[in-house]
């Protein structure tokens, strides 16, 4: 199925099993500071256990300049996670994950786990930054949890989920 990406996309809403039970505009969702809704996100490692961390553009409608996982997207209305996990790579990373090893690190809700919305994160193993899109990052770092923390401890803007994603996927 091919899905239209627009700037402001429908996204499925879900009930508090994650079914789906309706749509909404993305605009809409952010509007009224749902969490009903599903994403997913992505980390890149290297061998020392560093995390590809780039740093959002500054025309980015929520989280403008703010560092970030290192893909992250919405999942749109008829789309499956693995689905827009697929696209997004592609989209944002320039990475097929058709040819690249990953693993599904989990599953979190905004019940249980106190994140922006029901999320599914993957991890891919890379020794060298991937050729990212230039219209979602403006740079990046290579940074292990601890730098992570220290930097936004320092006043360096993260993404919302971003810190709870590292905690609880990579420790503190």
């Amino acid at each position: 199925m091919k899905h239209e990406h627009t700037f402001d996309e429908y996204i499925d809403i879900v009930d508090e099993h994650d079914n789906v039970i309706g749509k909404k505009k993305r605009s809409e969702i952010y509007a009224k500071n749902l969490s009903n809704f599903r994403v997913v996100d992505a980390f890149i490692i290297n061998s020392k256990k560093e995390i590809w961390i780039p740093r959002r553009t500054i025309n980015k409608r929520i989280f403008p300049l703010c560092l970030d996982t290192s893909m992250g997207g919405h999942v749109e209305t008829g789309e499956t996670y693995e689905s827009a996990f697929k696209r997004e790579m592609n989209e944002e990373l320039n990475i097929d994950i058709e040819k690249t090893p990953y693993r599904f690190l989990g599953y979190l809700t905004p019940h249980k786990h106190g994140v922006s919305a029901f999320t599914k994160v993957y991890e891919i193993k890379m020794g060298s930054a991937p050729n990212y899109n230039k219209n979602d990052y403006v740079e990046y770092f290579w940074l292990t949890p601890k730098k992570l923390f220290q930097r936004i401890k320092n006043g360096d803007k993260a993404r919302g989920d971003l810190p709870k994603l590292v905690k609880f996927f990579y420790g503190a």
